[in-house]
């Protein structure tokens, strides 16, 4: 979790400023849907984001 925060501040919110808490929430939900989980490379897939892994599978 330490990592994901870690990440999170420093390619999301790390200097921006939200007028509200809800357009915070929406920024973070954005940065998790779109961004940090599709994309991102995961150690425990072999370093593959998980698109990437899925279309490994279905050719396997």
């Amino acid at each position: 979790m330490e990592s994901f925060f870690s990440s999170l501040k420093t390619e999301q919110v790390c200097r921006k400023v939200y007028r509200t808490r809800d357009q915070a929430r929406a920024d973070v939900f954005d940065y998790i849907e779109r961004f940090y989980n599709p994309k991102r490379r995961h150690s425990t897939i072999g370093y593959l984001s998980p698109i990437e892994f899925e279309r490994m599978a279905e050719l396997a």
